[in-house]
């Protein structure tokens, strides 16, 4: 059976749910490869062999993310800050101390425009529902920068994606695979570096300031 055979087999209404469950559940504050499912679903949406529809990525993955955003708002707004301090002792490699400070010290600076540009940004995408939540955002200035947010991020993203795969399609029919292999690779590239640069943060954050203090501001 060949790739392209294979690609063939997986039904549009999957790709659509998984984009939009993955993505959902990443907004939540589950930490999630979100960027990675777009990516690769948009890119098989390009390949003119499959029923995939770009249309139906972008809006599978704005509505998971709205869902998943004012799921993860509604929590926080519940639970408050402690929710992050039950959440630090579980999972410290996502939710430690250093990564609530960063997070709060963006959102204390940019306000309800890092809800939008949060989207952009893994560290935000996983925090930006709960910690408006919990830092009382209003929620019709939350839920109007997490709309726009994810349909910028979302059709965006499936956009460029799905025009440069249409391009590249010519040069890599015989090679469909790599593609799919090269979108990933770079996504999950993307993930480390943004990772690091957030440890560097947190570092930076860390020499500034003491806990403590940042736990109570």
């Amino acid at each position: 059976m060949t790739v392209d055979s294979l690609l063939q087999t997986i039904p549009p209404m999957a790709v659509y749910l998984v984009v939009g469950v993955v993505i959902g559940l990443e907004s939540l504050g589950i930490p999630l490869p979100g960027e990675i499912a777009l990516v690769s679903a948009a890119l098989l949406a390009s390949r003119h062999t499959l029923d995939i529809n770009p249309v139906g990525v972008g809006a599978a993955a704005t509505i998971g993310a709205i869902i998943g955003d004012t799921i993860g708002y509604s929590v926080g707004h519940r639970y408050g800050m402690s929710l992050f301090e039950r959440l630090g002792k579980r999972f410290p490699k996502h939710f430690g101390p250093g990564h609530v400070a960063l997070a709060k010290q963006l959102f204390t600076r940019w306000g309800v425009w890092a809800v939008f540009f949060g989207r952009f940004i893994a560290l935000l995408r996983i925090f930006a529902g709960p910690l408006a939540g919990a830092l009382k955002m209003p929620y019709r200035k939350f839920l109007a920068a997490n709309a726009t947010g994810a349909i910028l991020w979302a059709g965006g993203t499936t956009a460029v994606v799905y025009y440069l795969g249409m391009a590249a399609e010519k040069w890599l029919s015989r090679f469909s695979w790599v593609a799919l292999v090269v979108a990933v690779v770079i996504g999950v590239a993307f993930t480390l570096v943004m990772r690091e640069r957030t440890a560097a943060a947190i570092a930076k954050l860390h020499d500034e300031h003491d806990w403590d203090t940042l736990k109570e501001t």
